[in-house]
């Protein structure tokens, strides 16, 4: 294999010219980068990342662990955030907790092993020590993490409202709305918040049931199903994510139910895959983009060592489809 000296013999250069061009430091002629980089070509020379990364104090990884990029949401994000993050010379390796502490724990610690510059988090697990200790740049999504973690979120209140409102605005009064465990430390539970501060400014009784969207489909479809079999005058559902909504949208037909005749529904997230397979469904739209584009800013900040402020809340806005 080619050396680094080999490489400055041809170009007829010192090792020390070579390695400011490989690391792009000081000042040198195009001439002299071109022709270091032509003996390069010529000789087939690959440099010595793992010196260069030790050189740098860097690696360009950034690990992302995000709870499943089956997930539309959070499979859009992810695609987003990779696709950003290449962008600015970073490599990513991604993690998909699963629901599962343990697993998480392992995964962080193999991604601290590679030794990564930052991390994005988006998993629901709670009680993970290890983020509590790292000195490492971390910027999560929609996950409350500690007092020193940056959170990127959708404005989840003003979403929950702008659902709410708009059941009530199309006649439902019997309205349920479904979440995930208000034990859960993501902003997400806001959406909770503004269902019931609305229903009860029209002096409605809130109905809320709690389903973790990790579970399995056909757990939750049982779970769901209950849910309708319960309250056959039910008039309106909120549910806190597309997939879920999807799935009510099943029950309700199997159930003899018409939507919106019967039963006005509204999802939330408003990926685009979701908006192309179920163009019908009222959701209410979380900017992908922007909550991709904020956490890579805002981690770029963290690794710069500059300030950075607790929470970015990103506006969301009501799709209208035919469902309410």
């Amino acid at each position: 294999m080619a050396k680094l000296e080999d490489v400055a013999k041809l170009a007829n250069v010192s090792k020390t010219t070579v390695s400011r061009v490989l690391n792009h430091r000081g000042y040198l002629s195009q001439k002299t980068i071109d022709r270091v980089h032509a003996a390069m070509r010529e000789l087939n020379y690959r440099p010595n990342v793992i010196a260069q990364q030790l050189y740098k104090n860097q690696t360009n990884l950034i690990g992302i662990l995000l709870p499943t990029v089956a997930n539309p949401f959070f499979g859009e994000v992810t695609l987003e955030l990779e696709r950003r993050l290449y962008q600015l010379g970073y490599k990513v390796l991604i993690g998909n907790s699963m629901n599962d502490p343990s697993k998480e724990a392992d995964y962080l610690e193999q991604l601290l092993n590679k030794q990564v510059d930052g991390l994005i988090v988006g998993t629901h697990n709670q009680g993970i020590q290890e983020y509590q200790n790292l000195n490492l740049p971390i910027v999560s999504i929609d996950r409350i993490v500690n007092g020193d973690i940056p959170t990127v979120a959708s404005d989840n209140y003003a979403g929950g409202r702008l659902a709410t409102e708009r059941l009530i605005e199309r006649g439902a009064q019997k309205i349920i709305h479904i979440n995930g465990p208000q034990s859960l430390p993501i902003t997400a539970a806001r959406r909770r918040e503004a269902y019931e501060d609305v229903m009860n400014a029209h002096h409605l009784t809130p109905l809320t049931y709690e389903v973790d969207f990790n579970i399995a489909e056909t757990v939750k479809k049982q779970k769901l199903a209950q849910i309708l079999a319960a309250h056959p005058d039910v008039e309106g559902i909120f549910a806190s994510n597309d997939t879920d909504a999807a799935l009510l949208m099943q029950l309700a037909a199997e159930r003899g139910l018409r939507i919106p005749e019967d039963l006005l529904l509204i999802g939330y997230d408003g990926t685009k895959l979701v908006r192309e397979l179920v163009p019908q469904l009222t959701t209410v739209i979380q900017p992908v983009d922007q909550i991709a584009a904020t956490a890579v800013k805002v981690l770029q900040e963290r690794i710069a060592g500059q300030p950075t402020k607790a929470e970015y809340i990103l506006p969301v806005q009501l799709s209208v489809g035919t469902t309410a």
